[in-house]
């Protein structure tokens, strides 16, 4: 299992990715059981959904490229860039509030599934990028989309186009992440939730509802597609299938 699912006592939902040795990158299991999560949390019983990752080195390093490098085509390359921004959707359109619990570094979809919650707490000291800039790609998962709807023009625009890895000091001044803390990442975000799920969740829900029906009525989920299908084009370029190479040949050799 590259993944974990828990309940924890305050009734929130736990999701952990656990591939440490990988640095929490995302594979179609992990996909399954991001599914599986968001449809469990939907139980009158959660009140909260919270998403980490194992250790203390990386939240999530985006998309495993040594499990993706054989998609070549945009059609092949569509197929899974489709599968997780759908996933982000539904998480994005959850009533329940969202919580990415950066434990460590997060790396370019490891951004966009950030970006899909809520809420981001992150680590004193970790850092994180939007780098698919770098790797002659744009966001394909929804996560630029999403982002330009929650931070202003000119600082999503930054965080994008520059494709750099920041750190968390200045990802809270732009308002990517809300809160960093030094303690253990559990006990934080159970304190930065305090204060948030001590409000009546048919409350919370109700709150939520006015970001999904603006979210709905701009039909975000039809420029998510367009997203997707502008980074499957971009996929199959000589450009970046040169880059996944020598990525895949320098984990080769080490």
């Amino acid at each position: 299992m590259s993944y974990s699912i828990e309940k924890r006592d305050m009734g929130y939902l736990l999701f952990t990715i656990t591939r440490s040795e990988k640095r929490n990158a995302i594979n179609y299991d992990v996909m399954h059981g991001l599914t599986e999560a968001i449809s469990l949390a939907n139980d009158p019983a959660i009140n909260a959904l919270v998403i980490t990752g194992e250790g203390d080195q990386a939240f999530c390093s985006g998309g495993d490229l040594s499990v993706f490098h054989h998609l070549q085509t945009k059609e092949e390359a569509y197929a899974m860039l489709s599968k997780m921004s759908q996933i982000l959707y539904s998480l994005l359109t959850m009533t329940k509030p969202t919580i990415a619990l950066l434990n460590g570094t997060a790396i370019g979809g490891g951004c966009e599934l950030a970006a899909a919650c809520d809420f981001r707490l992150a680590r004193e000291g970790i850092s994180a990028g939007f780098v698919q800039g770098k790797q002659v790609i744009t966001t394909g998962w929804g996560g630029g989309t999403i982002l330009a709807e929650k931070l202003p023009t000119v600082r999503s625009m930054k965080l994008l186009m520059e494709a750099e890895i920041q750190t968390a000091e200045y990802l809270r001044e732009v308002g990517f992440i809300d809160h960093i803390y030094s303690n253990k990442p559990i006990t934080a975000c159970e304190a930065y939730m305090e204060k948030l799920l001590v409000v009546d969740l048919e409350v919370l829900e109700s709150y939520k509802m006015i970001w999904i029906q603006k979210w709905e009525e701009s039909k975000l989920r039809e420029r998510i597609e367009k997203e997707v299908r502008n980074c499957s084009v971009l996929w199959e370029s000589d450009s970046h299938l040169k880059y996944v190479q020598n990525f895949i040949s320098k984990k080769t050799q080490k």
